[in-house]
């Protein structure tokens, strides 16, 4: 069943290249998660392509309806709003797409960079694979080496999947859970002496597993 954290996004990085006049437009869209990723994306395309003229983005984030626009440096409203129409066009949140340019010698005018910019964010989302996905939370238990039994069949009952694991006297997982269903967690583990829970911000989870 489908709930109010509900969204739609891409599963990995697609790219794809329009010409006109002599202009390369390399657009190329990114899954993201926070703001801080769209910076070293950026970083990453302007170390690989040295020679381009402009570097100009969008993203949507499904935090707090979160997003930005960006011309770097083309006509106002001639590059980020054309490409952030498209994100709202596919409805597509979490998102991030830059079409980088290299410049051919001939001015394409306004009208000629929105197509540009439109064309080369169409193309790279219809390479892209459209994933549905929910809002999570990042969480972290901590609780006693004798409740571990309690605590996985919890988490076993949940359909949740621990991506990071620490046993000892004192114990600690990690997982991640639908925003949604974080209170009923949450409760169900409080019944647990000693258990701690708390929401972590900024994790590492690559080799992340989580049943949704």
């Amino acid at each position: 069943m489908e709930s109010t954290d509900h969204f739609k996004t891409i599963a990995a990085v697609a790219e794809a290249i329009f010409s006109d006049k002599g202009s390369k437009f390399i657009g190329s869209a990114y899954p993201i998660k926070n703001e801080e990723e769209t910076k070293s994306i950026l970083l990453g395309l302007k170390s690989q392509h040295k020679k381009a003229r402009h570097f100009c983005y969008a993203y949507r984030l499904n935090a707090d309806g979160l997003f930005r626009a960006n011309d770097d440096g083309e006509p106002a409203g001639s590059a980020g709003k054309p490409i952030l129409n498209c994100l709202l066009s596919a409805e597509l949140e979490n998102v991030m797409i830059v079409v980088v340019r290299y410049f051919g010698g001939k001015l394409l005018g306004v009208p000629g960079l929105i197509n540009a910019y439109k064309t080369a964010s169409i193309m790279s989302l219809s390479e892209a694979i459209i994933i549905d996905d929910f809002q999570k939370t990042n969480l972290k238990v901590s609780f006693d080496y004798v409740h571990m039994n309690d605590v996985m069949q919890i988490l076993k009952e949940e359909g949740l999947e621990v991506y990071e694991q620490q046993f000892d006297l004192a114990c600690e997982l990690k997982f991640w859970v639908k925003k949604s269903l974080e209170d009923q967690i949450s409760h169900k583990l409080d019944s647990i002496p000693n258990l701690k829970l708390k929401a972590i911000i900024n994790d590492d989870t690559k080799g992340l597993k989580i049943n949704l």
